[in-house]
């Protein structure tokens, strides 16, 4: 049995797209790397040599600003595609924000592959444009909302990618997961102040739309109060 058959991603990962024969070829070229949390698989501005699916784990893209801080643009998630195929330069750094698993493929074995399975080639479009999509909300956010929109938009987007759904005593659906980021990054990623991040999320609490079991560890008690305050 290949590494492919036992993949948790492989029904939703771009390799969806191949037959069965189609995925042991593309196994051939690929290799699995585990990532520890800080370690980066791909740097801004390098030449683009790799591309990967993501097994497991969340990972960050960053830029640089020109006064030397870092400026977390996107995050990647199970089943999400990084790098940048068919040539070119890496607009972003990629590193793991927790211990990540990814299948890696060399930028050049991916292109002729991808060159020779149009269906391949179809899923990347697809997901480019989703990609695409994603940074225009994205820009939204950053640009129009309010602090306690952002932090709102931003525990809703984590929940739909993060979640494990449980269920309280009395049948209420809860939305349970552990945000990968400190609230120092999440300020980061929000262009907020972490004290600003803090009193949003405490407020959250008090009102009893959120839970807080740990530090990390975020339970949404109330959904649709949730979507209505993020706009």
């Amino acid at each position: 049995m290949s590494s492919c058959d036992t993949c948790l991603v492989r029904n939703r990962a771009i390799c969806s797209a191949l037959s069965g024969a189609e995925v042991e070829a593309l196994n051939t070229i690929g290799r699995h790397r585990t990532l520890e949390p800080g370690q980066s698989l791909i740097w801004e501005d390098d030449e683009s040599i790799l591309v990967a699916n993501v097994v497991e784990g969340v990972l960050k893209l960053s830029t640089g600003t020109e006064d030397g801080r870092e400026q977390i643009v996107g995050v990647v998630y199970p089943a999400d595609f990084i790098g940048r195929p068919f040539g070119g330069r890496t607009g972003h750094s990629v590193t793991a924000l927790t211990s990540a698993k990814v299948c890696v493929f060399g930028r050049r074995d991916f292109d002729e592959f991808a060159r020779n399975h149009p269906a391949l080639e179809h899923k990347l479009l697809e997901r480019t444009l989703a990609e695409l999509e994603r940074t225009r909300s994205w820009m939204l956010l950053l640009g129009r909302k309010s602090a306690s929109e952002k932090v709102a938009t931003f525990l809703i987007d984590m929940s739909e990618r993060l979640v494990d759904t449980g269920c309280e005593g009395d049948g209420t659906s809860l939305s349970r997961f552990e945000l990968p980021f400190s609230r120092q990054q999440v300020a980061d990623v929000l262009g907020l102040t972490i004290e600003t991040v803090s009193r949003q999320i405490t407020r959250l609490k008090s009102e009893g739309v959120i839970d807080l079991p740990s530090r990390r560890e975020i339970v949404i008690r109330n959904r649709d109060e949730l979507e209505a305050q993020a706009g």
